[in-house]
């Protein structure tokens, strides 16, 4: 069954391992996520069944909206409350400096991602690294912010929504937005709202053409070339110029790349979606 849908993930379990309820209420083996989320982090995300895990790549998933919660006092290795190792009481931060900090992030921002993160280091996850004691090293990485807005600050509290590309993490703003007041913090709340078009609404099921980041080409040959993934050639495309493309017949979808006037499957036959 392909199926494609947003699951609103809940709080302390691993993006892959909620993948395991997914499996068992809609009976499949084939599941993929899109963009993970931290085991402490809930909301938005992206899962397909069947073959539909397949166009992950090809989906609209920006920009990715998040709220946050960053805790003033806490301190965490992780950044987030799942390693917290102290919590002090400071003293109240201005509001005035507050919103300096979070504006001072919009636009390219360039930092370290978390060393417990998913990024790999010779093969290895960081966050593995990190458990184990080791050293991380990681390499900076830009994002960009396209909007960060304070929503309120009940001290030790402050609660923020931003607006960002697809691979920021959230927790290292957090620590960045610290690091600006001068104080320890960590977030203790983290929910995405959205990616691209992509929102909860109950598991609904998704038409994946609609979601899609590339152009829609015309083919005008036999369907049963494109069914049996046989050779396809140039003159039965409306369009020609180089690219990717969708391109359907009654039942199927494939995914093609024109390259110098040659035709090149990337996805194959996909069943078409079926409300």
């Amino acid at each position: 069954m392909n199926r494609l849908f947003v699951v609103n993930k809940p709080i302390f379990r691993s993006s892959n391992g909620y993948m395991g309820y997914v499996k068992r209420k809609y009976n499949t083996k084939k599941v993929g996520f899109s963009g993970t989320l931290d085991p402490f982090a809930t909301g938005c995300l992206i899962v397909a069944t069947g073959q539909y895990p397949k166009l992950f790549q090809y989906l609209k998933k920006t920009p990715k909206a998040y709220s946050a919660t960053l805790w003033l006092g806490a301190n965490s290795q992780s950044l987030d409350i799942e390693n917290i190792d102290s919590i002090k009481e400071v003293s109240e931060v201005s509001i005035n400096d507050i919103y300096q900090a979070l504006e001072s992030l919009r636009g390219e921002l360039t930092y370290y991602p978390p060393k417990f993160s998913a990024k790999k280091i010779n093969g290895k996850r960081a966050y593995d690294l990190a458990r184990a004691g080791e050293e991380v090293n990681l390499k900076q990485i830009t994002s960009t912010i396209y909007d960060i807005t304070l929503i309120n600050y009940n001290h030790p509290f402050i609660h923020f929504e931003a607006m960002v590309s697809e691979g920021t993490y959230i927790r290292s703003l957090g620590a960045i937005i610290a690091d600006k007041l001068g104080v320890d913090a960590t977030l203790s709340s983290l929910r995405r709202d959205y990616e691209g078009a992509f929102s909860y609404e109950n598991e609904k099921a998704l038409d994946p053409l609609k979601f899609l980041k590339i152009p829609q080409n015309i083919y005008t040959g036999d369907d049963e070339f494109i069914e049996l993934g046989k050779k396809l050639y140039i003159e039965y495309f409306e369009t020609k110029e180089n690219g990717e493309y969708w391109v359907e017949t009654q039942n199927f979808f494939s995914i093609i790349e024109i390259l110098d006037g040659e035709i090149i499957y990337k996805l194959n036959r996909v069943h078409k979606f079926d409300s």
